[in-house]
């Protein structure tokens, strides 16, 4: 029997569609706005979603804020019943009006999703797909319904409109485990969440734990080793030691650095870490294995507070994720899938 699956923190694409769903279960009806081709200088990349319910509310971005009220506006007074292109920053006017930056344009895709079962289930299998870590490819036709299909494990991010139908590749989120409740922590959560990771807080000493005072940071309290070997064990995970604590630390290090994720770091100065690989080395693992520990974690800013801390450390992250992202390349074609 499979454990419970970690409270985690979720962003990106997996938080839109999760509140797309929970207003069409509502009654609500929804619209998905897809950045489906973007140029000169846009401010969110293609594939980007932003979700409005028919009560005004949203979720996600497709612009920063420049685009937003005016979608708000479409979408509340104008709904449509059928997918329609928008069309951003074509004119002079529109780069007045929106703000867009100079000479940057942006064409959306806008699709309803009513109360019809066939479009509420749409939505819940690529919410659940993308709880599971599935890879799939939305096929939107602006002359019939959407279709979820399998996509390559090693596809691309990305997405190809060619006026009358959208292809959109949809990965895992990058998930982050972090070891450790402090206030570095705490802040590389807020943060991480913020720039799209999903994200779970690992604290198995009871003292750390029960003093914890974020309720909207759930901690999971099993042991770093149990879950990096049940849901962060892909190239896609990342885990990062904060509790700077060796017993805590380098139990999650070591399965950690025999996994593929994609970032393993931990926190302390050069001489800290410099005998933590030591330590790891005494405990079997091979010096090359050790060389992939980022340590100490983060840029070098340089960075005191925990803030600091936490600012160096997911603007590492955001670099790691995109060499991850761009190392890919397209292999296959998608297929029809069924159920995930």
């Amino acid at each position: 029997m499979p454990e419970t699956v970690p409270a985690q923190i979720t962003g990106g694409h997996e938080s839109v569609i999760d509140d797309a769903l929970l207003w069409l279960e509502q009654g609500r009806r929804v619209w998905l706005c897809t950045v489906v081709e973007t140029w000169g200088s846009s401010p969110r990349p293609a594939g980007s979603w932003l979700a409005v319910s028919d009560s005004g509310q949203w979720s996600g971005s497709v612009s920063g804020g420049c685009l937003e009220e005016d979608l708000l506006r479409r979408t509340a007074e104008e709904g449509s019943d059928y997918p329609v292109v928008i069309d951003y920053g074509i004119t002079d006017s529109d780069r007045d009006d929106f703000r867009l930056p100079c000479g940057g344009r942006i064409r959306l895709l806008v699709e309803p999703f009513g109360q019809n079962s066939l479009a509420i289930e749409h939505v819940r299998r690529l919410a659940k797909a993308l709880h599971n870590r599935v890879p799939v490819v939305r096929r939107v036709s602006l002359q019939g319904p959407a279709t979820l299909e399998a996509a390559s494990s090693a596809a691309c991010l990305g997405v190809v409109f060619n006026g009358e139908e959208l292809l959109h590749t949809l990965q895992p989120e990058c998930r982050l485990l972090l070891i450790g409740a402090g206030e570095v922590a705490r802040y590389v959560a807020e943060f991480a969440t913020a720039a799209d990771f999903t994200v779970t807080l690992c604290e198995p000493r009871d003292t750390f734990a029960s003093g914890w005072g974020y309720d909207h940071l759930p901690l999971d309290r099993r042991l770093p080793d149990d879950l990096i070997a049940e849901f962060f064990n892909d190239s896609r995970c990342g885990v990062l030691a904060l509790a700077h604590d060796p017993r805590v630390d380098d139990m999650g290090l070591l399965a950690a650095l025999q996994s593929p994720a994609f970032y393993v770091g931990a926190m302390g100065s050069k001489q800290t870490s410099e005998a933590r690989r030591e330590r790891l080395e005494s405990l079997g693992l091979e010096a090359v294995t050790v060389k992939r520990l980022r340590a100490p974690i983060g840029i070098n800013i340089p960075s005191k507070t925990p803030a600091e801390i936490a600012i160096s450390v997911v603007a590492d992250l955001i670099e790691a994720r995109h060499h991850l992202r761009t190392a890919r390349t397209v292999t296959g074609r998608p297929t029809e899938i069924g159920q995930f």
